[in-house]
C-alpha cells in the first residue's frame, strides 16, 4: 500500500482547507504555495502516488480530474483566455508529494514551455 500524505488528510477534511470541489472520485483546493492568480490542485481520492501507478480500474478518476478542471477554470473566470494543467511524475518530472495531482494554473499569461 501506499504511503498516506497530507493530500489524504485534506481529501478527509483532518486538515482544514477550503474545498473547491469534492465528489467520489476527486477532491479540489487551492495550492498553499500559488504559482499564479488561480493555482489549484485536483487530485483523485484514491491515494495513487504517480503516474506510473494508474490502472485501468482509475480511468474514471484520471477522467474526472479533467472534467473537474474545466469546470473550476470557467468558475476561476481563466477559462476563456486560458490556463495550464500540469501533472508531474516522480523526481525528476517535478513531483513533490507522492499522491498524484493536476495542478489548474491561470489568471495571467504563462509564456510557453520548451518541449525540445
Amino acid at each position: 500500500m501506499a504511503e498516506e500524505t497530507i493530500f489524504s488528510k485534506i481529501i478527509r477534511k483532518e486538515i482544514p482547507t477550503e474545498l473547491l470541489y469534492q465528489d467520489d472520485l476527486v477532491t479540489a483546493f487551492r495550492d498553499i504555495s500559488p504559482r499564479a492568480p488561480s493555482h489549484i490542485l485536483i487530485v483523485p481520492n484514491k491515494l495513487i502516488p504517480t503516474v506510473n501507478d494508474i490502472e485501468t480500474e482509475d480511468e474514471l478518476a484520471m477522467g474526472r480530474l479533467f472534467t473537474v478542471a474545466k469546470k473550476l477554470a470557467q468558475q476561476e473566470g481563466i477559462a476563456d483566455d486560458g490556463y495550464r494543467l500540469i501533472v508531474n511524475c516522480n523526481s525528476h518530472g517535478g513531483q513533490e508529494v507522492y499522491h498524484i495531482h493536476m495542478h489548474l494554473l491561470g489568471g495571467r499569461p504563462l509564456g510557453t514551455l520548451v518541449t525540445g
